[in-house]
């Protein structure tokens, strides 16, 4: 069981952490919402919960709650640029079917 972060995705968080001058890594879950089912979640934090799972990928502590991990495990998070937009992708061999905006998936 694993999630992994390319170099920029672990730039980014590398640098957001240092810019905000707190927390210990980033949380990745899922919730449902949209139209294929669920959605996934990001958010910075300072402490991890009793029952997160923890990885570490290039330095870069990446926390999960055991009913995201399900949904999750085998991604690979990356932070990409694409003209004006940029953002996290989700490269996640688990998903079956995404909305057609993008924002959410079916497994």
């Amino acid at each position: 069981m694993a999630i992994t972060l390319t170099e920029n995705a672990v730039k980014h968080v590398q640098n957001f952490l240092a810019k905000r001058g707190k927390g210990i890594g980033l949380r990745v879950g899922v919730r449902t919402s949209g139209c294929s089912g669920m959605a996934y979640k990001l958010e910075f934090v300072d402490e991890a919960g009793d029952d997160d799972v923890l990885f570490v990928c290039k330095g870069v502590t990446v926390l999960v709650d055991p009913k995201s991990l399900i949904y999750v495990n085998g991604m690979e998070l990356d932070y990409t640029r694409e003209g004006l937009n940029e953002g996290f992708k989700f490269n996640n061999p688990n998903v079956k079917s995404e909305c057609g905006c993008g924002e959410s998936f079916g497994v």
